[in-house]
């Protein structure tokens, strides 16, 4: 199976490159060094002059000393953010060496986050969040139901997608959450208490889809509220998770408080419900992260819900206002009627209802079709 980024997302770092540095931030194996050793040229790998890493054992006292490779118009420096003073380093590169050189800085977490302390970086690069690989990449003329039923099985992530081996797929999520938690944790944070941590990790595929109560997983752990808070929080910065908050309307008694939860790898949810919600979750996050890092405009992903417990798992907002919104169902079942109720005291736009099958009808502002459908009209990435 071949399968490449869009030429959209190429088209938008090379671009940047022309101006600035180049930030690229994922989970762990979404494909960011795979990217990043392309735009070195064709044929390129991980032993092209221009391709730093700093867990090369060499690599870190060269960067020090500033020996960067000779004749290389472009440089990739990956995983630099372990190190306590990367923001100096990259700040002294640049400026030094700009006129001569483009720089590409890739990492495993937040690199906004990650860049606290020292020198600022303001002004000098484009953040790009690479997000694992969509419908429309997998198949980018006509994607099939088959196409999203790999998706919903072996996930977006490249080397578990391209093998489609469920033997393969299983050995890779357990060795990329055993990393994830022994080394980019021990490398970040200063956290002691890693087998708390993997039951984190363990009980948040079980709260996707629902409000996420930070008092159950307190219980469940035997830590206080604040601790639990800051665990999430280093999920999300790992790019293991991430939350969305409610949308608040004056029109209904929306909840404020509780968010939800869902998965970067979509595939560790076992019900199939709350697994499909997650994977449309993911895909509207990743269209909202395009918009922003391509486009400039403010984008939310939020869920509707209000005190009578009546939902629509997504709200999409553009510049604080909600462009559309969307529920999922592995059936093509009825229009719900939590979207009827909203849809009159609302005025989000457009309601979507998308499943897995293949039916399609309209109600006023409201659709119900298939996800594959969905992904087409709104031009998913």
């Amino acid at each position: 199976m071949d399968i490449a980024r869009a030429p959209e997302m190429v088209q938008a770092i090379q671009a940047a490159l022309q101006k600035k540095m180049v930030f690229i931030g994922g989970p762990r194996q979404v494909g960011k060094t795979t990217l990043a050793i392309s735009l070195l040229g064709p044929g390129a790998t991980e032993k092209h002059p221009g391709y730093l890493n700093w867990d090369h054992p060499l690599t870190p006292a060269r960067l020090r000393a500033m020996e960067l490779p000779p004749r290389q118009e472009l440089i990739v420096l990956d995983e630099i953010h372990k190190y306590a003073r990367w923001r100096n380093l990259v700040k002294g590169i640049y400026d030094t060496e700009k006129s001569s050189r483009k720089i590409i800085v890739t990492g495993s977490a937040r690199l906004d986050y990650y860049r606290k302390g020292g020198d600022s970086l303001a002004n000098r690069y484009r953040y790009f969040r690479l997000h694992p690989l969509s419908l429309v990449e997998l198949a980018p003329k006509n994607p099939t139901l088959k196409d999203l039923n790999a998706l919903m099985k072996f996930s977006g992530f490249p080397e578990p997608l391209c093998s489609q081996s469920e033997a393969e797929w299983r050995i890779w999520q357990r060795d990329r959450m055993t990393r994830v938690v022994k080394e980019d944790l021990r490398d970040l944070e200063n956290v002691r208490e890693i087998s708390l941590l993997e039951h984190l990790a363990e009980l948040l595929p079980t709260k996707v889809g629902s409000p996420l109560f930070i008092k159950s997983l307190r219980e469940d752990l035997a830590v206080d509220h604040k601790t639990v808070e800051r665990w999430i929080q280093i999920f999300e910065n790992l790019y293991v998770c991430f939350r969305i908050a409610p949308f608040g309307n004056p029109r209904i008694r929306a909840v404020k408080k509780e968010k939800k939860v869902y998965l970067w790898d979509w595939t560790m949810v076992e019900n199939p419900g709350a697994r499909l919600e997650n994977l449309v979750a993911s895909q509207l996050l990743k269209y909202c992260h395009w918009i922003e890092d391509t486009q400039g405009f403010r984008m939310e992903l939020r869920f509707l819900r209000d005190t009578d417990g009546r939902e629509v798992d997504f709200v999409v907002l553009k510049q604080a206002k909600p462009l559309f919104a969307v529920e999922c169902k592995t059936g093509e079942g009825a229009l719900s009627p939590a979207i009827r109720y909203f849809a009159e005291r609302t005025q989000i736009p457009r309601f979507y209802q998308v499943h897995l099958g293949e039916k399609e009808h309209q109600s006023g502002r409201a659709f119900v079709l298939p996800f594959i459908r969905f992904c087409q009209i709104e031009k998913m990435p």
